[in-house]
């Protein structure tokens, strides 16, 4: 048995508790507002974001950042992406050189462009780092509806704690070493899952959601391998496999948005309405500015910024996408 602690109480992070507790783990889950606290320990259940599941009783849930983190043996980040520099802050006093922390949040700093390893790894360089990424709604986690992910890390020895710590009958986990390709796949799903829902609330079908997943996860390749990432991932669980379900299933809140958008919502009212993070809109900004940075062609991502941040017609955006010049599919130069 091992002690996690488990930094966030949203979906996910209610969701690895239900798993972890299940795998014979002691959890303890933190979270900085006090009242989402005092409703999960009375209910034992996140009405809001996972209604009907409910918390096996072993699990613990605190404000207090000292009294999560005692005697922990493995810390499981799972914030908002543009909250991870401040979280990382939070923990530096209480980890320890060779802690293994794992990362479950996708998304990059959208100031910086940053990958969240780069982002933790910056403020507390001591630690070991395992992002766990792949297709996996904390709504089927969370009910023992099996997936499968990877725990990706430059110290496959850390890996496959990790993977050790996680696998499951139900949730079965893969180790991996291209943290690169896995952070950006995993961050840039999310811009084309909002890509998909404005399909679909413009009224598309099926062939323009294939067209628009097959061309997102060539321009998620062209820019990760520019940085530096090994092409194959873009084929694996971090890379197609959580583009699919980010784009064709309607737990999804970046779909969600999306397709609020694409029925004539404007992004802020969208966003209001989805309730939760939508981490593909912050991720787009900072796409772009990568694709400026490294040269690269990625036309969905330019025509998502342009609808988002520059109030572009959706359905403008599709037109201007569709009647681009003519190209040779394999051509790095985009659609």
């Amino acid at each position: 048995m091992s002690k996690v602690s488990i930094i966030g109480a949203g979906s996910w992070g209610v969701s690895l508790s239900v798993l972890l507790t299940s795998n014979g783990h002691e959890v303890t889950v933190w979270s900085p507002f006090q009242e989402e606290i005092d409703f999960l320990n009375k209910y034992r259940e996140h009405k809001d974001k996972l209604p009907g599941v409910k918390v096996p009783d072993p699990v613990r849930f605190t404000s207090n950042i000292e009294v999560c983190l005692k005697e922990h043996d493995y810390i499981v980040v799972v914030v908002p992406s543009q909250a991870v520099r401040a979280t990382a802050r939070l923990l530096a006093p209480y980890v320890s050189e060779n802690d293994i922390v794992v990362m479950c949040s996708k998304g990059l700093e959208e100031n910086t462009g940053l990958r969240l390893s780069q982002v933790v790894l910056g403020e507390i360089p001591k630690v070991k780092y395992v992002a766990l990424y792949g297709p996996s709604h904390a709504e089927e986690v969370a009910v023992g509806i099996p997936t499968t992910v990877v725990a990706v890390s430059e110290d496959i020895e850390a890996a496959k704690k990790v993977q050790d710590l996680f696998m499951s009958p139900v949730f079965r986990v893969y180790t991996g070493s291209d943290l690169i390709g896995a952070e950006i796949g995993s961050a840039l799903k999310n811009v084309i899952a909002l890509c998909a829902g404005i399909s679909d609330g413009l009224g598309y079908g099926d062939n323009s959601k294939a067209a628009l997943i097959t061309r997102g996860i060539t321009e998620i390749a062209r820019l990760g391998i520019k940085m530096g990432a090994d092409p194959k991932t873009f084929s694996g669980l971090t890379g197609i496999g959580d583009l699919i379900v980010t784009c064709t299933s309607k737990h999804s809140r970046n779909w969600q948005a999306g397709n609020l958008i694409g029925r004539g919502y404007s992004v802020e009212e969208a966003l209001k309405k989805v309730k939760m993070v939508v981490e593909g809109v912050s991720a787009t900004r900072a796409a772009k500015e990568l694709a400026e940075k490294y040269n690269v062609s990625m036309p969905i991502i330019r025509e998502a910024y342009s609808i988002l941040f520059e109030s572009k017609d959706c359905r403008q955006a599709v037109y201007d996408l569709m009647t681009r010049s003519r190209k040779h599919e394999t051509e790095d130069t985009g659609w």
